[in-house]
């Protein structure tokens, strides 16, 4: 995973959410989160991938939102990452028709699993079957290097934002437990950033028991849990995919890696005979001006 500069970086509390209905879905039976869950990507997408795997269901997953709270990547960069993530397994589109209290309407959502699917496993939960075993998806990227943790290349940037603070990588190890206990009642680096930076003494002569002291005097208390809003009843009636690039409908067949055909640079099947569309077309505008000859 790329590391990300935690100086622009937002944290995905800060993230959008969706209109009511739509956004991501957390796709059922993922395996629990792992440091090397996205190795298999690119440092891009895995980066991305990363990201979108802490936001809350709910949120809005377009390019357009993705590259406004991941300043690093264009929205172009998002909408190509988010295409390598459906190929690879990670995400699918899906359109689907709900009945609730208030009538009938088509929504769309973006299932993500940070367990790679493969197309069967895919088309039984479009369908609402049972989902079979997961089974690793096809890997159509070149590796990348292991992922490293937020709270390691928290403390990795130090150093960039105070040269007194530089720590090496035994020192991040070692203070990485204590950093990601911080991340989890604060998620946002920025903050874990500036509390063992600001107000430095002139002279740093041990800067990894300077690091130590603070995460520990200034770790913030435990969040108190927000009360989660009452579900509305919903009954799902039907889905269908969505490309992920063009958002044209059809079924899981039609769509494989979540793309339709000319998303996938494919042409249309050609007419009888085996002449494509263009000849075919062409030959019948000649028959019409002969016949008018």
């Amino acid at each position: 995973m790329a590391a990300a500069d935690f100086s622009v970086a937002p944290c995905p509390s800060a993230h959008p959410l969706a209109n009511p209905g739509y956004g991501k879905r957390s796709a059922p039976g993922q395996s629990p989160r792992r440091a090397d869950d996205f190795a298999h990507l690119p440092r891009r997408e895995a980066s991305i991938a990363a990201y979108i795997d802490r936001l809350p269901d709910g949120a809005a997953m377009d390019a357009k939102t993705l590259a406004k709270c991941l300043p690093e990547y264009g929205q172009m960069a998002c909408a190509t990452a988010l295409r390598r993530l459906s190929e690879a397994g990670h995400l699918r589109r899906v359109r689907e028709h709900h009945i609730t209290e208030d009538g009938a309407r088509w929504v769309t959502r973006t299932f993500f699993s940070r367990t790679a699917r493969g197309e069967e496993w895919w088309e039984a939960f479009v369908r609402g079957d049972d989902t079979p075993e997961p089974r690793p998806a096809a890997v159509r990227t070149t590796p990348a290097a292991p992922a490293r943790a937020p709270a390691y290349d928290a403390l990795a940037s130090l150093g960039r934002t105070d040269p007194r603070m530089t720590l090496s990588a035994l020192d991040c190890a070692r203070l990485e437990p204590l950093a990601a206990t911080w991340l989890a009642r604060d998620a946002d680096p920025v903050r874990l950033v500036q509390a063992l930076t600001a107000g430095l003494p002139v002279q740093v002569h041990s800067p990894a028991a300077l690091a130590r002291t603070r995460l520990e005097a200034k770790l913030p208390p435990e969040p108190v849990p927000e009360p989660e809003p009452e579900p509305r009843a919903e009954i799902t009636v039907s889905r269908l995919l969505e490309c992920t690039d063009c958002g044209r409908p059809g079924p899981p067949a039609a769509l494989p890696g979540g793309l339709c055909r000319p998303c996938r640079g494919e042409t249309a099947a050609a007419p009888p005979g085996g002449i494509d569309v263009h000849t075919w077309a062409e030959r019948l505008r000649a028959a019409a001006r002969d016949a008018k000859g």
